[in-house]
């Protein structure tokens, strides 16, 4: 599986969001984008999550087989 934090650029930001300059982060899993976040902390947060569901439904599969 394929989680990956980027920084949003400014063109997918909207006005109102460029106006007060900040910044936000995006969350993919496999190339999809699956949250906007605020903070960088809650975008690695949310990343780590998904990851550690993912380990768990393999483990989960491995075990039923």
């Amino acid at each position: 599986m394929s989680v990956t934090v980027t920084e949003r650029d400014e063109e997918h930001k909207s006005r109102e969001f460029r106006a007060l300059g900040r910044r936000c982060w995006d969350v993919h899993q496999q190339g999809l984008l699956v949250g906007v976040f605020h903070s960088e902390q809650e975008a690695h947060a949310y990343r780590e999550t998904l990851a550690r569901e993912e380990s768990q439904r393999q483990a989960l599969a491995a075990e039923r087989f």
